[in-house]
């Protein structure tokens, strides 16, 4: 990491909430510290995402479950200096979003967004003074039958998924779907963001810079609107 940078990551899983996941809160934190990331934000799939936590759960016992990744996260960032914050990837069909701001205690207040349509999940998190990202928007996949665009229903635009494009992975890569997102967030004047979309301790080394530290989830939203960050790295060269 360069002198006078700070790297957050944005988009990551871990193996408590979501399905997908092959590493614990406390593991990824643990690999997270060691690359020098200042921090990280927990994004695990939601309820009708790829979740690992029992839908049948009264909704109280599925956010507990929900959020032990994070927590687990949490409770190792705290011994190693690296903060982490919280935040969730929502599904609707293959399409799928980042949210950012509201918090745990938001989520047992609000079971609502369980089953909230798009533009009423836009509208509840913006109560909840958070921000809705559209993640890796022209992702090609199994699970996405179609690629479906909410640039009304947005406050920012996922450009760069690392996972398509980091030179540290040894699967297909498609940078592609990167320039598609890019091209439409600039279209659309969204401001953008990157992550990883990590599922284990594999490092791929994508997510945002900023040039000072952040200091809650709702510091990282606002610097997000106004565009603070001063890169946003794909995954294809040295830290």
């Amino acid at each position: 990491m360069r002198a006078g940078e700070y790297w957050y990551e944005t988009h990551m899983h871990t193996k408590e909430a979501s399905a997908c996941a092959g590493s614990t809160g406390e593991e990824m934190a643990r690999a997270y510290a060691a690359a020098g990331y200042t921090g990280i934000i927990i994004t695990d799939h939601f309820f009708y995402g790829n979740t690992a936590v029992d839908r049948s759960l009264p909704w109280e016992d599925w956010v507990e479950r929900f959020c032990l990744g994070y927590e687990h996260a949490k409770a190792e960032g705290d011994k190693l200096g690296l903060q982490v914050f919280f935040g969730w990837e929502s599904g609707y069909q293959g399409t799928e979003f980042l949210i950012y701001g509201p918090d745990k205690k938001w989520l047992l207040e609000h079971p609502q967004i369980r089953d909230a349509t798009i533009p009423e999940q836009f509208e509840l998190v913006h109560q909840g003074g958070g921000i809705v990202v559209h993640a890796h928007p022209f992702r090609e996949a199994s699970y996405i039958s179609e690629i479906r665009l909410f640039p009304e229903y947005v406050d920012g635009v996922e450009g760069v998924n690392a996972t398509h494009s980091s030179t540290r992975k040894t699967i297909p890569l498609h940078p592609e779907y990167n320039e598609c997102a890019i091209n439409y967030a600039r279209e659309h004047g969204l401001p953008l963001t990157g992550g990883s979309d990590q599922h284990n301790t594999e490092m791929i080394m994508g997510g945002m810079v900023f040039a000072r530290k952040l200091i809650d989830i709702r510091d990282f939203a606002g610097a997000v609107i106004a565009g603070e960050a001063v890169r946003i790295p794909d995954g294809t060269q040295e830290a």
